[in-house]
């Protein structure tokens, strides 16, 4: 999101620039950032230890986008509240929180994220309210201003991502419109939005991912291209260690057939594992930081000793569940 300036004429310009621009310059959902992505893909990946920080963790329990909630209680209120959590991650009513529990609810949180955040923008493209969204308005939401006036944009570099990103969207809304309607359900926009979530969309996640590295388009990834796509080299500037690191990862484990290049199922390999499961991972990761008597399980008691912990974990959608009324969850 921009932030504007601190005089004001500027300020005004980059807000009328934000009211007409096209909306894909604001949130084109094709952008991805992170090569690696999972079916829990808010968790991403944990982090080098940092005893000072339990951010990742507070993520994993809470949710991403409301951790920062969780600044504004008490230690207290965020203790009572965290225990009513608790007892809803307890599914059984044992008095105990185990490993496959806290992996349930981690996932739930998730998930959950991702709907809310579909419920956001819902109303932006559904244009005629008939809680269905065609191609036709989302194409109109996102690539209006770009398409009802290309000469603006003839000399501009824009020009070229919009050419690029339109049909790219297309092709991925045929992919998500699974009765081929040319209309999208909330479900079929949820897999458009976000395509890591949903097995029929994965060939496209991989493709897309293909077409952003692949710069000489032969229809592989070469070393280059893979280093290219996280790291700029400066001119005649060393290349720092974890670079040296990752060029070992291609060779070593990228690469499968050890010709020099990923193709689509080396890629797929590499950015959809198959063999890792964060939300099991992290669940596994709060039980051994919290369970003090070492029974591989956790009692109300436990989870409030390491408090802090939990209220910055996946478990809690980021400090969101604190906040609600627990009879919202």
């Amino acid at each position: 999101m921009a932030r504007l300036g601190p005089a004001l004429l500027p300020a005004l310009l980059l807000l009328l620039l934000l009211l007409l621009w096209p909306r894909a310059l604001r949130a084109k959902p094709t952008v991805r950032k992170e090569r690696v992505v999972r079916p829990d893909s808010e968790l991403g990946e944990r982090p080098p230890e940092d005893n000072r920080s339990f951010q990742y963790d507070h993520e994993a329990f809470l949710g991403k986008e409301d951790s920062k909630t969780f600044d504004q209680l008490s230690s207290e209120e965020s203790k009572d509240r965290l225990g009513k959590i608790v007892d809803r991650i307890d599914n059984d009513g044992d008095g105990f929180v185990t490993t496959e529990e806290l992996k349930t609810w981690i996932k739930r949180v998730q998930k959950r994220y991702i709907y809310d955040n579909v419920a956001k923008v819902w109303k932006d493209y559904d244009r005629d309210k008939d809680d269905k969204i065609s191609w036709e308005e989302y194409k109109q939401a996102t690539y209006g201003y770009y398409l009802g006036n290309p000469a603006e944009f003839q000399d501009s570099s824009d020009h070229h991502t919009f050419k690029k990103m339109l049909p790219r969207d297309e092709r991925r809304f045929k992919a998500a419109d699974r009765d081929g309607d040319q209309t999208a359900t909330r479900e079929e926009f949820t897999a458009f939005l976000h395509p890591e979530e949903f097995e029929h969309m994965k060939e496209i996640v991989v493709l897309e991912t293909l077409e952003d590295i692949d710069k000489n388009g032969d229809g592989f990834v070469d070393q280059d291209e893979y280093i290219a796509d996280m790291f700029s080299h400066e001119e005649n500037g060393p290349e720092p260690d974890w670079v040296l690191s990752e060029r070992e990862q291609f060779t070593e484990f990228r690469d499968l057939n050890k010709d020099g290049k990923l193709d689509k199922d080396e890629i797929r390999h590499w950015i959809l594992p198959q063999d890792y499961d964060h939300a099991q991972a992290e669940a596994r990761h709060l039980v051994y930081e919290s369970d003090k008597n070492k029974d591989e399980k956790l009692t109300k008691e436990e989870i409030l000793e390491n408090w802090n912990m939990f209220v910055g974990s996946q478990a809690t959608n980021y400090g969101e569940d604190l906040t609600k009324n627990h009879d919202e969850l």
